[in-house]
């Protein structure tokens, strides 16, 4: 029986664009997949702010960082806590990506034309001991373009694929089954959706249309993780973080549905590490929604006084931008799914920024101007509209009027307005001098040390109260789905392995469908600006190991 093509790649995110892309270059013939129309190629990376983890960059000597590779690598074990036997090649793939970030990743994104803002950012700060979790020094390096800037190059050399002859780009194949005709799985079947329109992002049809079976000496699966599932995310809760919300946002489309993991596993891949997930808790309700409960995240500096549903500030270190997940344990055994940051217009303008391609038009347009005006906004204009439109801001003069503003918001009134200005007192008095016990804003002083937070991302310690930085601003936060840390368990050579522990023959996997490489290279918890690079690192090893095989 022929094959179809050498190669068949399951799902045109980036993970997959990045397989493919290696497979032209080795001349291999290759047939792309995605259940989606062609307008969401590049899939939940188009909508990312593009952040890369790098390790000591020139754009972390310009600002005067010192890394090194054994920092990061400290870092990484540190927040990954890898303690499971399963967590054996987990582990390598974290070693090979940081050798990749500190290596040839930046001057391999270099050539391809990815330009990056000169400005590093520090995410996931961490605040516990030296072999911790977060990042000793910021590595967040912001792809000038964003998401759509670093899909570029890569559906660029998908589609020269296709004007040589080697690539079929066929969308709307929605992948039921992989099935073996001689020993490897060499068979993928599924089923032709009907044709869509629907603008990128947006629901499309699940009507099925027809059928469809093709060949190829390897599969490599790039299908992307559970985010948009919310059945799926509850199914897989770890109960370490509590009982599952009931309300949740989406950070990601609804075809980001974990459908293929299952049909992978079907036929004899290992799934591991599916407790393992990451979702934010400064999620907002888009007030101009592209799919259904999509909610925005949050980018805070250090700042913003934290607060949970009653009104109770969160505990050291759990600080704006300081542990994702920490805060979310936390969070889930108050009893309440919500919490607050608490703030003024001073505070908003300098340290708030909303992830995403869409609400950083000046980054994703590549505008020199736009950056500039932004910077001397009093709030960015992103920003502004979810103070004027957002359902979950709360903007008044007056600390009474806030916490009416607030409780509006909420089924019961939980926030006392004495206890309230009380907090905001205790803390605004430790602003007077420059020494302080108030942990928090010890970290604000330590954040703006570093040059890049001073410049565009931590405002002067000052009193919240202070009626000159006013308005106030009170900011219910949700939370928010986004990623899978667990997969499909791979060798280095991105082969999916069965439970024994042996190679699932013609199949390997990419993305987050390989929980970025391994199963789980993130471990429990992400050093952030590691999804998108995983995608990319985790694609070219499948794509040249699959290249290689099929020679």
């Amino acid at each position: 029986m022929a094959y179809d093509a050498d190669v068949i790649v399951i799902g045109a995110g980036l993970a997959g664009l990045a397989a493919t892309a290696e497979l032209v270059d080795a001349g291999r013939k290759v047939i792309l997949l995605d259940q989606e129309p062609e307008q969401s190629v590049g899939g939940q990376a188009h909508w990312s702010f593009g952040g890369l983890f790098f390790v000591d960059s020139p754009e972390q000597r310009r600002l005067r960082i010192k890394d090194s590779h054994a920092l990061a690598l400290q870092d990484w074990l540190g927040t990954a806590g890898f303690d499971r036997e399963e967590d054996h090649w987990p582990r390598r793939w974290a070693e090979a990506y940081v050798d990749f970030a500190a290596g040839e990743k930046r001057a391999w994104l270099h050539g391809q034309g990815v330009r990056f803002f000169p400005v590093v950012g520090w995410a996931e700060r961490g605040g516990y001991d030296a072999d911790g979790h977060g990042n000793s020094v910021p590595r967040f390096h912001i792809t000038w373009g964003t998401g759509p800037g670093l899909v570029a190059p890569f559906e660029r050399r998908v589609r020269e694929g296709v004007a040589r002859g080697l690539v079929e780009l066929r969308f709307r194949h929605r992948v039921t089954g992989l099935g073996r005709s001689e020993g490897s799985v060499d068979t993928v079947t599924g089923e032709v959706l009907e044709p869509s329109t629907a603008d990128r992002g947006r629901a499309s049809s699940r009507e099925v249309a027809g059928a469809f079976a093709l060949r190829a000496q390897a599969v490599i699966v790039t299908s992307g993780g559970i985010g948009g599932n919310h059945d799926l995310v509850r199914r897989n809760w770890p109960k370490r973080l509590g009982t599952p919300p009931k309300k949740l946002l989406s950070g990601v489309p609804a075809h980001v549905d974990g459908l293929m993991l299952d049909v992978a596993a079907e036929a004899g891949g290992n799934l591991i590490n599916g407790d393992r997930m990451w979702h934010y808790t400064e999620g907002i309700e888009n007030w101009n929604p592209i799919w259904a409960r999509h909610g925005i995240r949050i980018l805070p500096g250090p700042s913003s006084v934290w607060l949970d549903a009653t009104g109770n500030r969160l505990p050291v270190p759990l600080f704006p931008g300081f542990d994702t997940l920490g805060t979310l344990e936390h969070i889930m055994r108050t009893g309440h799914e919500h919490t607050w940051f608490v703030l003024n217009q001073r505070i908003i303008g300098k340290e708030f920024t909303l992830s995403g391609s869409e609400q950083n038009p000046d980054l994703t347009g590549r505008s020199v101007r736009g950056v500039l005006q932004r910077a001397r906004a009093d709030v960015p204009a992103p920003v502004k509209a979810f103070m004027d439109q957002g359902a979950d801001f709360v903007v008044e003069r007056e600390l009474p009027a806030l916490v009416r503003g607030m409780n509006a918001l909420t089924d019961e009134p939980l926030v006392d307005e004495a206890a309230l200005r009380r907090t905001l007192t205790a803390r605004d008095r430790e602003i007077t001098n420059p020494f302080t016990k108030d942990s928090q804003i010890t970290a604000i002083r330590g954040a703006r040390a570093y040059l890049g937070d001073r410049l565009i991302r931590a405002a002067a310690p000052h009193a919240i109260l202070d009626p000159a930085a006013g308005p106030l601003i009170a900011v219910r936060l949700n939370i928010l789905t986004r990623k899978s840390l667990g997969g499909l368990q791979t060798d280095l050579s991105s082969r999916v392995l069965t439970e024994s522990g042996e190679p699932l023959p013609g199949v390997y996997a990419a993305g987050e469908a390989a929980g970025f490489g391994g199963g789980g290279v993130h471990g429990y918890r992400s050093l952030e600006g590691t999804f998108l690079g995983g995608c990319l690192f985790s694609g070219r090893t499948a794509g040249r190991a699959a290249a290689e095989a099929t020679a």
